[in-house]
């Protein structure tokens, strides 16, 4: 079976690499987020992937803190390079070749962000790890994936959360929440959906890029939207 999308930027959360912990790393899920990338790599599709720092820091609040918005972002554009050395480390011991590319240089962990060589790099099948966000104080990870997924020309965004789509409200609050298959950005936009950040979503729009929302933690999932199953949720015009 041909894969549904041949070149991909998964997004995830840097909350997702907590698991069951309260905060920093769980062993177990990066273990398993890399054994799932594995599986569509040996697929032969392309892929590129963001995550975000939110388990290691989150912007605090500067009023409470005296720590001002910009230095924030930065420390957490720092977070997020953790991580990606982290997953780096995980694919390469299932036996996956990795590349980590930040925004920010810093020579003795990773190469710099060059588009030309992260296309190239995917091309033999390499993922690339996209760290330190787009590099700028006051953007979230939510636009740098969009970012990097225009400028690579990925089919899609494959957004990895821990619910298994987009719904017409908080699910884990009210059972009775409507699940959408399919949805349109201006019926989300216009039922103010929080499926990213408006930047990131107009970003995505503007650009005709597809996003699905789908439940990373059940081992499998990804495969499964490779391979064309209506797994998730699919925004697009």
């Amino acid at each position: 079976m041909n894969p549904q999308y041949k070149r991909i930027l998964l997004k995830l959360s840097g909350e997702s690499l907590m698991g069951d912990k309260n905060f920093g790393l769980d062993p177990a899920m990066l273990a398993q987020y890399a054994n799932d990338i594995k599986s569509v790599i040996e697929k032969g599709v392309q892929v590129a992937l963001v995550i975000g720092g939110g388990n290691i820091y989150r912007g605090m609040n500067e009023v409470e803190t005296g720590i001002e918005r910009a230095q924030g972002d930065y420390m957490g554009m720092l977070a997020t390079v953790i991580n990606g050395i982290a997953m780096q480390s995980m694919l390469e011991k299932v036996g996956v070749q990795t590349r980590l590319q930040t925004a920010i240089k810093m020579d003795q962990v990773a190469e710099p962000f060059i588009r030309r060589r992260a296309i190239r790099h995917l091309e033999k099948g390499r993922v690339v790890i996209f760290g330190a966000g787009t590099g700028n104080p006051y953007f979230t990870t939510d636009t740098a994936g969009s970012l990097r997924a225009v400028e690579i020309k990925a089919d899609a965004i494959l957004k990895g959360t821990r619910v298994d789509g987009i719904y017409d409200s908080d699910p884990e609050k009210n059972p009775e929440a409507k699940k959408f298959e399919n949805i349109t950005f201006a019926d989300a936009i216009g039922r103010n959906l929080k499926v990213m950040d408006m930047t990131a979503f107009t970003l995505c729009q503007e650009n005709k890029m597809p996003i699905v929302v789908f439940d990373m933690n059940t081992t499998g999932n990804l495969l499964r939207i490779i391979q064309g199953e209506g797994i998730g949720t699919v925004v697009k015009d």
